[in-house]
């Protein structure tokens, strides 16, 4: 019986979800609330994710489920991925974590038996040409690693990743060889080591790239990937991220995590955008994007709770002592963690923002409206359609209470200020929507 005829009905707390859809601006769609569940597609043998609305039992998410390594589980009551057919990000999240936990069990379960379906219905590879083991890293056998990596199928891919994973020392030792050949000036090694990272990345394993993109190997995968033999010159990636990539830390961030997850978000884009951006297919991708955007919304959530941090970072914006520059790059920071922000959860990025409020951000966003420097500005009004994105109730009920220079007045001065076409159409994107909230509030400015 398909999944079409069964009704969630009596499905318990457990399995009540929300499903949520990452938009074109990056930020979280709330697309319902439902009750989740895995059954078979309608005449079909393929098992799927069913969300059915807990109200009218209608269909809210219908996700055939992949083989491939898609899927994240994160804060125990998260399940997201990038799907091809929505061409997106989706997520469910999950009102208990024991439901998060049985469903990300049975995708598992179901990935699984599909893999062994799949090494089964491989019978173009015979017994005798299956991977059986993987050779040492060595010099003399880079040929044969390389070959073991591009010319295998898909039981292999598996295989190979399996030994990747089970082989501790296996990007270490390559990478010693990788310093060896580059000191060597051994380019047809140097090269084979470029075609090997680039197969291995191409496997879209989170396992691997978990390992791959620590602190300790990243910098190294990056530099094996200069030596590209469809490219004539070498390629310096690693001088342009040591030399002109300089992290500015407009306020000290003390916790070594936070400080992690900066550096390898950066690095991981660059990698995508740039060093490999023409040789990733669409499914690597996608996994590499969702690693940053991964990485951005634990950054948030472990700044936003950290209280002496964003005490220590308002303390400073007020500081009478602190310089105009200063200040200055503490705004652009401010600006850039709201803008992060979006990748939290809608209830998570409220509260955010409701605590961003309290500790005087419009404060803060009132004397940046009164520079002279438009990039200051143009921070400052981004910042204030961010919260009426969310909610325009922050900043109105900040406006209706405010004396002296009021945000409105500034805002006012702005449309009439020669900032330049684009900036006016921000003030007037924020005047007309604090408007609408007023008139359908009824409150009186």
């Amino acid at each position: 019986m398909g999944a079409q005829e069964k009704s969630p009905g009596n499905a318990n707390s457990i399995q009540r979800v929300k499903v949520y859809r990452l938009n074109d601006d990056g930020k979280w769609d709330d697309q319902g609330t439902g009750h989740v569940t895995v059954d078979y597609l309608e005449r079909s043998e393929e098992l799927a994710l069913f969300v059915f609305d807990e109200e009218d039992n209608e269909t809210l998410l219908l996700h055939r489920i992949s083989p491939g390594g898609i899927y994240r589980k994160q804060e125990d009551t998260i399940i997201s991925w990038r799907d091809s057919e929505y061409s997106t990000e989706l997520a469910l999240s999950f009102q208990e974590n024991t439901g998060c936990s049985y469903i990300w069990d049975h995708i598992c379960n179901v990935q699984r038996n599909m893999h062994f379906s799949s090494l089964n219905n491989e019978t173009f590879h015979t017994m005798n040409s299956e991977l059986r083991e993987f050779p040492a890293v060595e010099l003399s056998t880079l040929p044969i690693i390389l070959k073991t990596v591009t010319e295998n199928g898909l039981a292999d891919q598996m295989r190979l990743t399996e030994f990747i994973l089970n082989d501790q020392d296996f990007f270490q030792k390559l990478m010693e060889l990788f310093r060896i050949c580059e000191d060597l000036e051994n380019i047809d090694g140097l090269h084979m080591i470029f075609k090997i990272i680039k197969g291995i990345i191409l496997l879209n394993s989170p396992q691997v790239f978990e390992k791959i993109f620590g602190d300790e190997l990243i910098m190294d995968i990056i530099g094996s990937l200069e030596y590209d033999p469809d490219v004539p010159q070498v390629q310096h990636y690693r001088n342009f991220l040591k030399e002109h990539v300089v992290f500015k830390e407009a306020i000290p961030i003390k916790n070594p995590m936070v400080l992690s997850k900066i550096h390898q978000t950066y690095r991981v884009g660059y990698l995508k955008d740039v060093v490999l951006a023409r040789v990733l297919d669409e499914a690597t991708v996608g996994s590499l994007s969702s690693i940053v955007h991964s990485n951005n919304a634990t950054v948030i959530s472990l700044l936003k709770d950290d209280s002496t941090f964003i005490q220590e970072l308002f303390s400073r914006l007020r500081s009478p002592t602190a310089s105009a520059e200063s200040k200055k790059n503490l705004v652009y920071f401010l600006h850039e963690f709201c803008s992060l922000s979006k990748s939290l959860q809608m209830v998570q990025q409220l509260r955010l923002f409701r605590d961003l409020m309290n500790e005087g951000i419009f404060d803060i966003i009132t004397d940046a409206l009164q520079s002279q420097d438009k990039k200051l500005v143009l921070a400052g009004t981004d910042i204030l359609i961010l919260f009426l994105n969310l909610d325009p109730n922050l900043l109105c009920s900040y406006v209706v209470q405010q004396e002296g220079i009021t945000l409105l007045g500034l805002l006012v001065k702005g449309m009439i200020t020669d900032f330049g076409e684009d900036m006016h159409c921000q003030f007037l994107e924020i005047l007309r929507t604090l408007l609408d909230s007023f008139t359908l509030s009824g409150a009186q400015v």
